[in-house]
């Protein structure tokens, strides 16, 4: 192998980190999925699940198009719903990234007497949501963890064992309403629908490309290397879509 296995295996890390921590859109990854070759090139495709909506989310990751792992590091993310996420691997979030990881450099004692003013006030009710289940004390020991080994920059903060949403979104609530420096609202998430929908929404199914995806997926087949009897059902299952 002409790449270094550990540079797979921070990528495979740092993809799942991103999308459960500094991405935060109401999806739980429950599937990781991480593909490379001999020379090092590699790709993510994980998936999420929204347990309030059962929708569900998937993320796309390709090594060769990712600049950075905390700034726009997606090829794709698509939904069949949008809505108002955290997103601090936004290019608009760049501010909040910074100060995220400089309060992750200040004592817990002083980070969580922060959190703990900011509960006692009356807050939108954007910010009340990202607040309701983060229990100050219980970031004492995180935040001590992050005072020690002082991140210096978003990647490293996100690297720390332990580290995760409610770290982040602490830590993101702190920048805003304390300093002044706001993440992104923005979702990421592109629309799924590859043909279209039978009822016309979000468009009419285009007859000529469902039928032309239809015949690559045969070609494939036809030429995997497997048995005769798998090829007819696989075949037989594809036919079934028609």
């Amino acid at each position: 192998m002409t790449k270094d296995p550990r540079d797979l295996i921070y990528a495979s890390r740092m993809a799942a980190k991103v999308d459960s921590a500094a991405l935060q859109d109401g999806y739980q990854l429950y599937h990781h999925c991480f593909v490379f070759t001999r020379e090092g090139f590699w790709a993510v495709v994980q998936q999420g699940l929204n347990e309030e909506t059962r929708y569900a989310r998937r993320y796309h990751w390709l090594g060769e198009e990712v600049q950075s792992f905390v700034c726009e590091p997606h090829q794709a993310i698509c939904s069949d719903a949008r809505g108002e996420v955290l997103n601090m691997v936004a290019q608009e979030s760049h501010r909040a990234r910074s100060t995220t990881a400089l309060l992750a450099q200040e004592r817990p004692d002083r980070l969580i007497s922060q959190l703990k003013r900011l509960q006692g006030l009356k807050l939108p009710p954007r910010h009340q949501v990202l607040l309701q289940d983060i229990h100050p004390d219980r970031l004492n020991k995180i935040f001590l963890k992050t005072y020690e080994q002082q991140p210096q920059d978003f990647e490293s903060l996100l690297t720390i064992g332990g580290v995760g949403r409610k770290t982040i979104r602490a830590l993101s609530l702190v920048s805003e309403l304390v300093y002044g420096v706001s993440a992104s609202f923005r979702d990421p998430a592109r629309y799924s629908f590859a043909h279209g929908g039978k009822d016309g929404y979000p468009y009419p199914v285009d007859r000529t490309n469902y039928d032309q995806n239809i015949q690559i997926l045969e070609t494939a087949i036809s030429k995997a290397r497997m048995g005769n009897r798998d090829k007819l059902e696989a075949i037989k299952r594809l036919r079934l879509v028609q």
